[in-house]
């Protein structure tokens, strides 16, 4: 089921580190599982965090499109519209991948106006101006001045990108760290749980600047808040 909006708009207030963070305390997956591969984060930090459910795709640009192996853009379009919003599109088959760019300016102003807030991609992008005053998002892996022969080959299907699973309708969360999903059923109890990790991150660091810091009082205080062997 959908987050609300309420519950949306306050992953918008956290960074993808903390999500990361709050996920962990949950012990729903390994904590090296469920993000993308550090060659992929938004360009345009400055937007700050964004969230929304992946459309998936697939693309080529190296090899000119052959007869019947190119997609349907209006069906890719239907597609899009028939999974919750906001959305953000994922996908590149080129080996090496980048090979040109999908993204630009045109297909920004016509995914945002399909209800997507960005794009997270392990291809190009380009046209970086336009779409940053544009308010929409590339979270990307290469940046290329051309299109080559780029042409959609599939779409709602599972893809591997930055060397993560991501399955249609998943929930992605992703700035300027990267890009890291988000277990549905822990969804909206995320930003209560950042809370609680910041207030414990917040006494350590103000232990650390405290005029009267002890290495004694940091040991004290992390058996308490983080018990363990040490």
């Amino acid at each position: 089921m959908p987050l609300t909006d309420h519950d949306l708009n306050a992953l918008r207030k956290i960074t993808s580190p903390s999500v990361a963070n709050a996920s962990e305390t949950f012990k729903v997956r390994s904590r090296s599982l469920g993000f993308m591969s550090s060659e992929i984060r938004a360009l345009f930090p400055e937007l700050g965090p964004m969230v929304g459910y992946a459309v998936t795709a697939l693309i080529r640009a190296e090899p000119e499109p052959q007869e019947g192996h190119r997609a349907s853009i209006f069906g890719w379009w239907d597609y899009i519209l028939s999974l919750p919003a906001p959305r953000v599109v994922v996908h590149d088959l080129d080996d090496p991948r980048g090979q040109g760019a999908q993204w630009g300016e045109v297909q920004a102003n016509i995914h945002r106006a399909l209800g997507c807030v960005g794009v997270i991609t392990d291809g190009s992008v380009r046209d970086l101006d336009e779409v940053r005053a544009l308010g929409f998002q590339f979270a990307a892996a290469h940046v290329s001045v051309s299109h080559a022969w780029v042409h959609l080959v599939d779409f709602g299907l599972p893809v591997k990108v930055g060397g993560l699973w991501v399955q249609p309708g998943d929930l992605l969360h992703f700035d300027q760290h990267g890009v890291v999903s988000i277990p549905p059923e822990i969804a909206a109890q995320i930003p209560d749980a950042v809370a609680k990790v910041e207030a414990s991150e917040r006494r350590i660091i103000q232990t650390c600047q405290a005029s009267d810091f002890s290495a004694e009082k940091l040991k004290a205080l992390y058996r308490e808040i983080r018990p363990g062997t040490y």
